[in-house]
């Protein structure tokens, strides 16, 4: 990587951190141009070179933790080797994510991200490949195995796991009603039993 290259990705770095910072404190409403510039250090210039606009910051804030919860929950599962244990791992790492990063999870969770998944939900999908394929390929092995069940596609799977998990932490987001120390109790075990053979 060149120098240019290398200063180019500190500046994205710097821009995504303060964004962050900004984010945690004061919500969507709090990311301006402005607030960014002061932040960051980073002139406006440079933000709308590296990102486009303020709505690429943002973009780029969710894509960069939708990775890091991938890559989250990506480990948690690989270091399983039975499925019920593995299912279990992602699903608690998922819950453990949200309490140890609520900012980031509520970014992930935000209208502002939903909107950008569906619109781009093919091309977020093949910049994460390199984080899903092995997901992929372990739920592969396991339903060869006959330890999940074989009718069902991976993505199928993956939904039936985080889906309940996804709905736990919005509410938990949104409506603080949700006891995510209940929910890493009850929802691995029911979770399992939608895509596991016991």
């Amino acid at each position: 990587m060149s120098p240019k290259q290398q200063r180019g990705e500190a500046t994205v770095g710097q821009v995504l951190d303060a964004a962050m910072r900004l984010y945690a404190a004061s919500g969507e409403a709090g990311l301006t141009v402005s607030a960014l510039t002061t932040a960051s250090g980073v002139s406006t210039g440079s933000i709308y070179h590296h990102f486009g606009s303020l709505d690429g910051v943002v973009n780029a804030l969710a894509v960069r933790s939708l990775e890091r919860l991938l890559t989250r929950l990506g480990t948690a599962l690989l270091q399983e080797t039975d499925a019920r244990s593995g299912i279990e791992a992602v699903v608690l790492a998922y819950l453990d994510h949200a309490r140890s990063s609520p900012e980031e999870a509520r970014l992930l969770h935000s209208v502002a991200a939903d909107r950008e998944g569906m619109a781009r939900a093919g091309q977020i999908r093949d910049s994460q490949e390199a984080r899903l394929e092995p997901i992929a390929a372990w739920i592969h092995a396991h339903q060869e195995s006959g330890e999940l069940l074989a009718g069902l596609s991976a993505p199928l799977i993956e939904s039936l796991v985080l889906g309940p998990v996804v709905g736990v932490v919005r509410r938990w987001l949104t409506m603080g009603d949700i006891d995510l120390e209940e929910a890493a109790r009850v929802l691995p075990d029911r979770i399992w039993r939608s895509v596991g053979r016991d």
